[in-house]
């Protein structure tokens, strides 16, 4: 009899042993998906950001194709308030979704890939004051490798950008304003117009 509740008592308490390890394991997992959260907000915000981009091209050399140039100033300015528009009524849906998402979209994952030491590890690392150094200077790094790499191939690449805007017109049947050989481009505005 006492050996049947002794293993009985050790199956409960093996049981609830592996209940408290997955508990602390899903426990590990809403943390590190709570710390992710700015990226998944960031990740929103490139896919509304993205979802506008070719209309906002689109408008841009419309503007500077097809709007007298005397209206091209007030015409961007309308243009650029309904691409804002369309950001500050779109990004809040994505974002909330994409935090809604989240957890179930990574949990599996996690789970899957990550011991529960893993987790605990990973979210040292992350919460540790090196990581956020690292994170903080990361934009930086990014922003200097990128400045640099426009610089140094902008003089190739910008004659294949026009010859491919030029082409591309040619191919669409659409008329081109190519600019007299050896004269520099208008420069477009910041932002172009959506069509409406």
């Amino acid at each position: 009899m006492k050996k049947i509740k002794l293993a009985l008592l050790t199956v409960a308490l093996a049981s609830s042993s592996m209940a408290a390890m997955a508990q602390d394991k899903a426990t590990l997992i809403k943390q590190f998906i709570d710390i992710q959260r700015p990226g998944i907000e960031s990740l929103a915000r490139g896919l509304v950001e993205q979802s506008s981009a070719p209309i906002a091209q689109a408008g841009s050399q419309y503007l500077q194709t097809q709007v007298p140039e005397a209206k091209r100033e007030s015409a961007a300015k309308a243009a650029d308030a309904e691409l804002k528009k369309y950001f500050d009524d779109a990004y809040p849906l994505v974002r909330d979704k994409a935090v809604q998402l989240a957890p179930g979209a990574l949990t599996p994952l996690l789970e899957q890939n990550f011991s529960e030491d893993e987790l605990k590890q990973l979210l040292a690392w992350i919460n540790s004051p090196l990581s956020k150094k690292y994170q903080e200077l990361n934009p930086k790094m990014q922003t200097a490798l990128t400045e640099k790499l426009v610089a140094e191939t902008r003089a190739s690449i910008e004659p294949k950008m026009r010859a491919l805007d030029t082409n591309v017109a040619k191919a669409l049947g659409a008329p081109t304003d190519a600019p007299a050989q050896g004269s520099a481009p208008a420069k477009a505005p910041a932002k172009a117009p959506a069509k409406k």
